[in-house]
């Protein structure tokens, strides 16, 4: 959840810059025609307005149609995606809304066709390539003769975007009704400046409304910010277990989005599966088809619901919470599953398949134990912590394909020999 949560914050931020960055370049233009203010402000205005009003048109009627029929030649479909993202840049421009917003609008108006992935597909290894020579165009500005002049007010900024922005993230969704956790993820995701900033400033730069040098401070603190962030995102579990204790206080009590419903609390479930995706709901259908109640867990409000619209009980919980994992009816379980699996990242190794196991024996929950492994080191580890049942998806499905091949071959030779 704190990642989709995230994700939302993050694209509401680039459209109130984009916002921000149609009204700048309209008061830019106002002010450079002194009797004429008002009627170049009113000029940019209608342009802007009638600017969305055909990408609109264009999404609705226009676009399907075209890349449709450009797709059965790829290469085509490449070309009018950049000739498109040209062409709105170039009409922002000549309306006065900049070339940034032009291309912001035609990669809506790109997503809008169903062959976006596609496009998306095969535009990276061009974005990756001009994006090199944005970092590159920002790198120059830096001047490091001048770092010293930057580097106290960039520490400062940098600390207020870095500690400040998590706790103004965890304070809205504490008011909101978001558990601590999910906040305090959440923040740790949002803890850096993007380009946008960069950008924005540079056009603030290009109009005369800041100097020249606040675009090398901007630069140092969105270097800080994004490389120290990339490892808080990376370690926020870890983080998280560390100042669980102190931010408390921004979880207000019976939080209403997050708090766990005691309907199932007293039902008697054989079966307790925590991680509901396919796996968990393949297991979950065949377990209620011979008659076994199962009751998932998980921390994704859209798999959540998708339980629900399939007739399975289920509970929205994090399975890294002690306080959850009491309140669950373990004591009538035979069985706790856990099917989230492990992925090693190379960084961090927190593994949730062994907080659920440990916290469930801490719970007092004495029944049998199964857990997903993805490979042989994670098999060892699961026979480690007392798993009676090891899934293995890939080898078990390997294993079911392999004995239904040689059923098949052994009994078509059977059929060869007796003339069949």
């Amino acid at each position: 959840m704190h990642g989709q949560i995230a994700l939302g914050f993050l694209i509401v931020q680039d459209l109130v810059v984009v916002v921000a960055m149609i009204v700048l370049a309209t008061i830019g233009i106002g002010s450079g025609h002194g009797s004429s203010a008002n009627s170049s402000v009113w000029q940019v205005a209608i342009s802007g307005v009638s600017l969305l009003v055909f990408v609109i048109v264009f999404v609705r009627y226009i676009a399907n149609p075209l890349t449709e029929k450009l797709a059965k030649a790829p290469e085509l479909l490449v070309i009018y995606a950049i000739a498109q993202a040209a062409l709105f840049a170039a009409i922002g421009d000549v309306v006065g809304l900049g070339m940034e917003v032009g291309g912001l609008l035609a990669g809506v108006a790109l997503a809008s066709t169903p062959y976006r992935e596609s496009i998306a597909a095969r535009l990276a290894p061009l974005r990756d390539f001009l994006l090199l020579f944005f970092f590159i165009a920002l790198g120059v500005t830096l001047d490091l003769s001048l770092l010293g002049t930057h580097l106290s007010g960039a520490i400062i900024f940098s600390l207020f975007v870095l500690i400040g922005n998590p706790l103004i993230v965890m304070f809205i969704m504490g008011l909101m009704g978001y558990g601590k956790r999910t906040g305090f993820l959440a923040g740790l995701t949002v803890a850096q400046i993007s380009e946008f900033s960069l950008i924005f400033i540079a056009m603030g730069i290009s109009l005369g409304h800041v100097p020249q040098e606040v675009l090398g401070l901007v630069t140092l603190v969105g270097i800080i910010t994004i490389a120290a962030s990339t490892y808080m995102i990376t370690y926020s579990h870890q983080l998280y277990s560390i100042f669980a204790p102190l931010i408390g206080i921004f979880e207000r009590s019976g939080i209403p989005r997050e708090s766990a419903s005691d309907e199932h609390v007293g039902d008697h479930y054989p079966v307790i599966i925590f991680g509901l995706g396919r796996l968990g709901t393949a297991i979950a259908m065949q377990l209620k088809e011979k008659g076994i109640r199962v009751l998932g867990i998980d921390f994704n409000p859209s798999a959540i619901k998708h339980w629900k619209s399939l007739g399975l009980d289920c509970e929205y919980g994090d399975s890294t919470d002690a306080e959850f994992i009491i309140d669950l009816p373990l004591n009538h379980a035979s069985w706790v599953v856990s099917s989230i699996p492990h992925i090693h990242t190379g960084l961090s190794s927190e593994d949730n398949r062994k907080t659920v196991i440990q916290l469930t024996r801490s719970a007092g929950y004495t029944g049998k134990l199964a857990a997903v492994s993805q490979s042989r080191r994670d098999t060892e580890e699961l026979n480690l912590l007392g798993v009676e049942l090891i899934l293995e998806p890939f080898q078990d499905t390997a294993d079911r394909a392999v004995k239904m091949l040689f059923e098949g071959i052994n009994s078509q030779s059977s059929n060869e020999k007796r003339g069949i």
